[in-house]
């Protein structure tokens, strides 16, 4: 076996978004576009030499080709061991554990997330960091700075790992650990919550669950969890076997694009809990019968039931939500006494924040809650969070979150994306906000009132690294939010997604149905963002 050095040239768009690079299949299988990102990698960090990585993806078309390209090029690269998962599985969360129990250098995850999967939709490639965590912009930053200069990349000349079962190998000088995907993932769970508890609830006979996998990443760690160690009935998880198309569906739990499963939960006969975790099972939906929670209540159903949990009985050190994510859980933060931090969208920004023991849970309003446990955002230990609550609680979830409005109020909230838009237009609508900015506050729109408006900055407390231009915020003196933001997730065009938050106190009315609800809210972001002129389109693409 030879370590051959392949002359190269860059690439222009190879700069990580929110969650790593992401593109099309084809622009990935083009010569040498894998390679050049991969090389830039391995050619930015530190002291690689001899040390471990964690190498796995959702399964996803094109992934297990991928995997043995970057065993090849890790082995030329002087990597001392790869820790990968079996078919090329790991779980976006379950590698971010594995990296933390074994103190592994780093780790790579091949995943678009919530993209679709297939010969001609999406893959993304990202480099997780010591800690288990996405890598910070600094280190982003610096590998696309080499993407635009390298010129050569190495990979060993050699024949192709059997990825089919457990087992060790040599490749070069290199060590190839294929690892059960599941195991680890599964035992620390077992160390966070009471699964005598949650078992109990899913034996009981008198209640019923259904988790919807999407024909995704989680299918063989929800069959474990919920089928072998819970006791739930065979069936309860559907869709629960990964596939390189995902089925031809759309590995987005959300209400749009787990319909089978909202179809279930809202019609005859309905289970009382179910859930739904998207491609590389990071993220997570929750529902109740006839009864969906957002991702903003979500997070702080789970913060002020926390005690509830073994791992967190002894109280939490803070929480942190991403800025666009509802303001529910600053409120229970308040009442507990602890601080909430509002950072950019990317659980990156989440890190040091865990880390330093500033807080313990975290949410994002696109269906992303996590703990301390690891730093990725977890959606099977969503699921069990909740699970956990509603067997301590002997409520449903529908009562549970009644309950926390009562208390608490409720954030009426809503997310509003258009997808595949003109991304220059999107640009050019971004830019006509931005210089709005110094006029609104104290302006009046019919009963509302601007308290603030800008664009988004965080100073990380830890590091005092300064992200900008975050998020158009505008705030209104009653509490109100408009949020305009372009993602980084997705691959065609430009994704604009509009964030809209209400706050009622009034338990007489938090029975509204959500759009109606916001609907003067939603009215006044079309007409200070001018949203159909820069889109041209009529409605969203999707309404969550």
């Amino acid at each position: 076996m030879t370590i051959k050095t392949i002359l190269t040239t860059p690439f222009s768009d190879q700069k990580p978004g929110t969650s790593g690079l992401r593109k099309s299949v084809p622009v990935f299988q083009q010569p040498h576009y894998l390679e050049n990102f991969v090389q830039s990698i391995f050619d930015t960090l530190e002291g690689l030499e001899g040390q471990t990585l964690v190498l796995g993806g959702d399964g996803r078309y094109y992934n297990l080709e991928a995997i043995q390209i970057i065993l090849k090029m890790a082995a030329a690269n002087g990597v001392g061991k790869v820790l990968v998962g079996c078919n090329g599985i790991l779980s976006t969360p379950a590698a971010s554990c594995v990296i933390r129990e074994n103190q592994a250098y780093g780790g790579i995850i091949l995943s678009a997330s919530h993209n679709p999967g297939g010969p001609n939709a999406d893959f993304g490639i990202k480099y997780n960091v010591t800690n288990g965590g996405p890598a910070p912009e600094k280190v982003t930053n610096a590998m696309y700075d080499r993407t635009l200069v390298i010129d050569r990349y190495n990979i060993l000349e050699a024949a192709d790992i059997n990825l089919d079962r457990p087992g060790s190998f040599k490749l070069g000088t290199m060590d190839v650990e294929v690892i059960d995907p599941v195991k680890p993932y599964v035992e620390m769970m077992e160390s966070i919550f009471d699964f005598d508890l949650i078992k109990g609830l899913l034996t009981s006979g008198k209640f019923s669950m259904c988790m919807d996998s999407l024909h995704a990443v989680t299918g063989p760690y929800a069959h474990a969890l919920f089928e072998e160690k819970l006791g739930a009935p065979s069936g309860t998880v559907q869709n629960g076997t990964p596939l390189e198309d995902f089925g031809g569906g759309h590995p987005d739990p959300n209400l749009v694009y787990a319909h089978d499963l909202v179809a279930i939960l809202f019609g005859e006969n309905a289970p009382d809990f179910g859930a739904a975790s998207d491609g590389d099972g990071d993220r997570n939906m929750i529902l109740g019968r006839n009864f969906f929670v957002t991702p903003s209540d979500s997070i702080a159903v789970l913060t002020a039931n926390a005690h509830l949990v073994p791992a967190y009985k002894n109280g939490i050190s803070g929480v942190a939500r991403s800025m666009p994510t509802s303001a529910a859980v600053d409120k229970v933060a308040e009442k507990l006494g602890i601080n909430c931090y509002e950072t950019p969208t990317g659980w990156k920004f989440f890190g040091n924040l865990l880390d330093a023991d500033l807080a313990t849970l975290c949410g994002e309003e696109s269906f992303g809650t996590g703990s301390n446990h690891i730093r990725e955002k977890d959606g099977l230990w969503a699921v069990l969070f909740w699970l956990n609550i509603i067997a301590a609680k002997s409520e449903s979830v529908e009562n549970i979150v009644r309950s926390h409005w009562q208390e608490f109020g409720r954030n009426y909230y809503s997310r509003h994306d258009y997808e595949e838009v003109d991304a220059l237009r999107a640009t050019e609508m971004m830019e006509h906000l931005r210089s709005m900015l110094a006029t609104l506050p104290r302006k009046q729109y019919g009963d509302y009132i601007v308290d603030y408006a800008d664009d988004f900055s965080y100073t990380d407390p830890v590091d005092g690294s300064v992200s900008s231009k975050q998020g158009i915020r505008i705030g209104f003196t009653d509490g109100s939010r408009i949020i305009y933001r372009l993602s980084g997730t997705g691959t065609k065009g430009a994704t604009l997604r509009i964030y809209l938050e209400s706050y009622e106190p009034d338990a007489s009315k938090h029975d509204l149905e959500t759009q109606k609800a916001l609907e003067p809210l939603i009215n006044l972001a079309e007409e200070i963002g001018q949203i159909r002129k820069f889109t041209e389109r009529d409605i969203p693409t999707v309404i969550t």
